[in-house]
């Protein structure tokens, strides 16, 4: 090894050891956790390992519901976030006047609390004694029937939990997008109208080519975000989701290990491990599909 390699090595240290210590030794005993049945938090003892933990996470009514609350979340929020991120960032790209002031009012969602954006939601969507609330009376204006959309059916909460996510993670990719829009190269623009090539074919021959990569990490990062959801559903639905029907796999772990039915950290290591897999999964097939892409 020579004087370069030892001196990378040396640099790169202390970020190894802040990794091995706070990311792969956790999720080694998280992965020890999940194995052993009956583990006890005050005695630190536990009576057999096998994959029992597995078996009852996976048959747990809680669990299911939190698993599809999730996959229906990710699978709504993340291409629709996206599509309209890049939609208001083309437009924005192509506004000359107050395109500063518009960007930062794009952004102001991303910096301001979920908590505070949750009660706001609350306000707009929440019935109660005193109103029905301004998204029902616009509804009750046009003639339509009002909707309970905190404490009523199911897909009336699961929409206000996919507007609330979309409206709070797509400041951000508007940001990435924007700036990836500016770092285009205006003479292959120039180059393509000398040809007389359409809008559209210059969006989609020249645009999306060069800022694929931001749009490949947009929709990682938002999988993966999107599958970490829990602070969005307890700003909307309150702690006890599993009441209200809304929980998620990230809220499923917590209640396991610190709700009221809680005290359990084999069985909450087993969901954690189960998200990991399958973030692990959706990730790799992501990558191996925008590098296809990219490649073709």
């Amino acid at each position: 090894m020579n004087n370069g390699s030892k001196k990378a090595w040396l640099y790169l240290l202390p970020a190894l050891i802040l990794l091995g210590a706070f990311l792969v030794y956790p999720l080694i005993d998280v992965l020890i956790y999940s194995f052993e049945e009956g583990y006890n938090f005050a005695s630190q003892t536990y009576w057999g390992i096998g994959g029992y933990n597995y078996s009852y996470v996976l048959h747990d009514p809680y669990f299911l519901q939190a698993l599809k609350n999730t996959l229906i979340l990710v699978a709504i929020t993340v291409p629709l976030s996206t599509g309209l991120a890049l939609l208001i960032s083309t437009g924005l790209s192509s506004i000359r006047p107050l395109r500063q002031l518009y960007q930062t009012v794009y952004f102001l969602p991303y910096v301001t609390n979920t908590l505070a954006v949750g009660l706001v939601f609350m306000v707009l969507f929440q019935k109660t004694e005193y109103t029905d609330g301004l998204v029902n009376l616009m509804l009750q204006w046009f003639g339509g029937p009002t909707i309970d959309f905190i404490d009523g059916p199911y897909w009336a909460k699961m929409f206000v939990l996919c507007f609330y996510t979309i409206w709070v993670v797509m400041p951000f990719k508007i940001l990435v997008l924007t700036s990836a829009l500016a770092s285009v190269n205006p003479d292959y623009y120039k180059a393509a109208r000398v040809d007389g090539t359409s809008r559209t074919r210059i969006f989609f021959r020249i645009t999306l080519p060069m800022i694929s990569p931001m749009l490949v990490y947009l929709v990682i990062t938002g999988f993966i975000g999107a599958f970490k959801a829990y602070s969005d559903a307890v700003a909307l639905f309150g702690t006890d989701l599993n009441a209200a029907g809304m929980n998620t796999i990230v809220g499923y772990v917590y209640d396991m290990l610190y709700g009221d039915s809680g005290g359990y950290p084999s069985y909450a290591s087993a969901a954690a491990i189960l998200l990991f897999a399958i973030v692990l999964t959706i990730t790799c097939i992501n990558l191996l599909v925008s590098r296809r892409r990219l490649e073709d």
